[in-house]
């Protein structure tokens, strides 16, 4: 009967077995400190190389993606345009035929919609009024470089 620690069983054998030396373990032994911080800065640019490039592949299909998205938004906008200005020509039929009288018929289409051009435009203003600007990121970037000196809380 054989124990757990057997090592004549092939599958146990190779549970308890020494690795052997990598090839990077080899390198490291047979490479000085400077070959290897060579080959490290190398490899950090490469990967900086490729994160850029994926980022901008990325941004590219994101792009392409919010354009045809604006333009979809663009023509909505347009059809919507195009219905309100119907909508108020027949407004304005309807309302020349109630008073008798076309000009005038305008002229209250014409204020009503003056007035919501009012109230958009007030309240896009407030909302603009509101905007902080990014002051979470003009704070920590004011950060960095004591951060890099090894002192981040000084200020």
């Amino acid at each position: 009967m054989s124990t757990p620690f057997d090592a004549t069983t092939p599958a146990r054998a190779e549970t308890f077995a020494i690795p052997t030396t990598t090839s990077a373990e080899t390198k490291a032994e047979s490479s000085s400190l400077g070959e290897i911080i060579a080959d490290i800065g190398e490899d950090l640019s490469t990967l900086l190389r490729q994160e850029v490039e994926l980022a901008k592949a990325e941004v590219k299909e994101s792009a392409q993606k919010a354009g045809r998205g604006a333009g979809m938004f663009g023509g909505a906008a347009t059809a919507g345009w195009f219905a309100l200005l119907f909508l108020s020509l027949a407004v304005w039929e309807w309302l020349s035929g109630a008073i008798d009288n076309r000009g005038w018929a305008a002229v209250i289409v014409m204020a009503v919609w003056a007035v919501v051009a009012a109230v958009l435009a007030a309240a896009g203003r407030s909302s603009f009024r509101k905007i902080d600007g990014l002051p979470r990121t003009v704070d920590t970037s004011k950060k960095i470089p004591d951060a890099l000196k090894g002192h981040e809380e000084t200020r």
